[in-house]
This record gives C-alpha cells, structure tokens and sequence, in this order.
C-alpha cells in the first residue's frame, strides 16, 4: 500500500499559482455553492470566496439555498452583504414526481439561472485560499481543461475523523489514480465534488446535475460522463489551495460514508465488502492480535515464539509509515495514528452497512433526507 501510495503520488500534479502580471482573462465565471443547512459553514465559505483574487474579468458567487431548515441563508445573506458579486437564490421544492438527490437539485437550479461560460461548484464546508479561483481557470484554459477538479487537503477536528478519514484519504488515492483519471485514453474517471469546474459548454452538452439527479455519488457520475462524451477531465492536487472537514462528529462521519461506500465502489456487493475486509486486515487485525503475540512471546521459551510478535509490530511500523508519508505529501499531522486498528474497525462496519442501507434503503439518508426512491 506504501509503495503504491508513492508511486501514484510521486509525480501527481498539483495546481500551479497563475503567473503574476498575467491580464485577467476575457471570460466569466459563476462560484456556485449549494448549501443544506450549513449553518456552521456557510458564512466563512462566502468570506473566504469573496476575500479571491478575480479569477477573471467577470465574476461572482452565487449560494443556493436548498430549503434549509436552520439560518443557512440568513448567516450567508449576512456574509455577503454590499458586495455586488454575491446572490442568494432559494432551490425551492423539489419536483416530487423526481428524485433529486444530494445538492443535485440545488446546483441544477443554479446552473439553469446562470449565463456565464465557466462554472465552478464549491461546497460549503470547503476554504479557498485567496488565489485558489484565478489558478484553476488559468490552468483550465491553458489546459484545455472542460472539467477541472482538484483534490482538496482534508482536515479532522474530532475523533471520529482522526480515525477514519487518513485510512480513506489513502484508499481513494490507491482507488483512482490522478495519472490515470488524466489519461484520455484510460477509461477510469474521478472528480472529487468539493470542487468542479466546468467549462459551461461542455457541463450542458453531458446534461449537467439533471442528468445525474439521482446519483448519490455525483462527482464520479460528472466524471465518467465529461471523459465518456470525448471531454478533457483534468485532476490536480489542491493540497495549497482549498482545504476541507467533511464532518463535525461521528454520526455525520458514519452517515456520510455508509451512503456513499458500496455506490463509490461501482455497486459492487462483493468488491464492497472485500474491501471493508481488506481494511480490517490491514488496520485493525495487527493491533488485535498484538497482546496475545507479544504473550506468547513473554510465556514461551521457544525463539521461534517472537515470530508473531515481529510481524504484528512491522504490520503495525507499516502503518505509521504510511501515516508519515501522509505528513510529508499532504500535511497530515500524526494525530491519534496508533488508534488505527479502531479505525479499520469502523470502517470494516460501514462496508456491510452501506450495502444494507443503499440496497434496502431503510435509514439510507444524507442529512437526514432520504436518499430512497
């Protein structure tokens, strides 16, 4: 998994500041953020989007409320109020002879109201830094680019995410590897959905969020549908540029991965379980089986007893290895690492429950909505 890791990382690109003097460029730009009670997020969201570099010579942010049951609109009304670039627009009800789900509905009604020839989806929870926006439609012209996504730096602030969200940062990265998502001759596609731009041509020539309304897992669906239709996806690292906390404790964490487990695995029942059993494997079984080894090794005289002991501590090394090669690649701190084997516990139980849930759809919801038909 070490040796993987590195090679698929080792010369993955990474956007590239825009270079300084440039003119903007003649174009327009339309931020998109579909919000669902973001109440804790939306208002430093606005601030920080609104705090950019013009990415070009016409821009704006547009926020999408979508029928928020907390103070989403009123915090990002506050946050955005007097600068002439920022709007609100209400989503509205939801067709109810459709399904929609996620914020396809509310990107939708944002994209059907929008003129402009770029657009770029930011979800709430994510942070630009202030050159972030100007960087990726550069890169995206220069490129060639009618789909550019950027893979964000993850950040934990609880437990729950110390536990699982290292384990999965890797196994997405092991799962799609940015070399080949940027093959146009490699039929593997991935776009990571706290950020999209989309050249607008491009993003309506494939249908847009109406024709993924019912996709849970959007950002994939986008991808495989601009690289199906002969269009340039382009996946870089935004490790400098947008940084992301996905969820603020563990019953967010478990319904946001049990929702998206066995979809983001091609809805494959046995894949998706082999590979909630791989992780168990890796992270969780080496720290079980460490006391009764290392008991082995203290009761019994025989030197051969140790054997067990030395292959738990170097499945154990190996872990923190990939742990510090996460610190040197992404920054990510060491923080709780040795609670890995609780980890892959966790993880090795949302596989199965992500099956049942998404299968039967019984507690299958994002944010509470159901995601059932």
């Amino acid at each position: 998994m070490l040796a993987l890791l590195e090679r698929s990382f080792s010369a993955a690109p990474s956007l590239q500041p825009a270079p300084s003097g440039n003119s903007l460029a003649p174009t327009s730009c339309t931020v998109v953020v579909p919000a669902y009670n973001e109440a804790d997020n939306i208002s430093d969201c606005v601030r920080a989007i609104l705090a950019s570099e013009a990415p070009c010579e016409h821009w704006a942010l547009l926020v999408v409320d979508d029928d928020s049951s907390d103070t989403t609109a009123a915090l990002a009304l506050q946050a955005g109020a007097g600068d002439p670039r920022f709007g609100l627009l209400s989503a509205g009800v939801r067709p109810p002879a459709e399904r929609w789900v996620g914020k396809n509905w509310a990107c939708f009604r944002a994209s059907s109201e929008l003129e402009s020839d770029w657009l770029i989806f930011i979800d709430a929870d994510v942070r630009v830094a202030p050159g972030a926006l100007r960087a990726a439609l550069t890169d995206a012209i220069a490129h060639g680019a009618d789909l550019l996504t950027l893979a964000p730096r993850l950040t934990c602030g609880c437990l729950a995410e110390w536990l699982v969200q290292p384990i999965i940062a890797s196994l997405l990265g092991l799962g799609f590897p940015i070399e080949r998502a940027n093959d146009p001759a490699d039929s593997l596609a991935f776009a990571a959905g706290p950020f999209l731009l989309f050249r607008s041509q491009a993003y309506r020539a494939i249908g847009g969020h109406a024709a993924v309304a019912g996709e849970v897992v959007e950002d994939l669906a986008l991808a495989r549908a601009i690289k199906g239709q002969g269009f340039r996806l382009r996946y870089l690292l935004g490790l400098d540029w947008l940084t992301l906390r996905m969820y603020r404790d563990f019953a967010s964490l478990w319904e946001g991965w049990t929702k998206n487990w066995l979809l983001g695995l091609d809805g494959d029942v046995a894949k998706a379980l082999a590979a909630g059993a791989v992780v168990v494997q890796l992270y969780a079984i080496p720290w079980l089986l460490l006391p009764p080894a290392l008991l082995l090794a203290w009761r019994s005289p025989l030197p051969l007893s140790w054997l067990p002991a030395l292959v738990d501590l170097l499945a154990i090394a190996l872990q923190l290895a990939i742990r510090l090669w996460s610190r040197r690649h992404f920054g990510t701190p060491l923080n709780w690492w040795w609670l890995a084997g609780l980890g892959g516990l966790v993880i090795g139980a949302m596989a199965p429950v992500s099956v049942i849930k998404t299968l039967s759809g019984r507690g299958w919801t994002w944010r509470g909505r159901s995601l059932h038909m």
